[in-house]
């Protein structure tokens, strides 16, 4: 009887663990489906109140800390656990509001900025 109960604590204690460990890699998945899925709502001109209340909070730890630039996760590029810069997607404001999103947008507009204002033309 005592291998008998031991089999059983060993499943028990597999299926738990299996299911803490399901549930955990989900969630970035959902935030990320989340966050492409309301991004279809921003409009540019929006300001930071209204995109607060359309995406949520966004990405937050002094990697990701700029006051004109928030980051929302997107997309697992490494299943390290950590979220990175380009597993996320870029909102940048200027004065309050929302004037583009996205990667492409992101490095045109810093591109841009090094060159003093003058038009990037792709």
């Amino acid at each position: 009887m005592g291998d008998f109960r031991r089999i059983v604590l060993l499943f028990a204690a597999a299926f738990l663990i299996g299911t803490a460990v399901s549930g955990c890699s989900s969630m970035p998945w959902n935030e990320a489906a989340r966050n492409i899925e309301n991004s279809k709502r921003l409009r540019i001109g929006m300001t930071k109140a209204e995109v607060l209340e359309v995406m949520g909070n966004p990405v937050s730890d002094e990697t990701f800390s700029t006051p004109d630039v928030w980051y929302y996760f997107v997309q697992s590029v490494w299943m390290d656990g950590l979220t990175t810069q380009d597993e996320c997607m870029p909102l940048v404001f200027e004065d309050g509001r929302l004037v583009g999103w996205g990667n492409p947008f992101y490095t045109k507009y810093r591109i841009e900025k090094k060159m003093g204002g003058k038009k990037l033309e792709l």
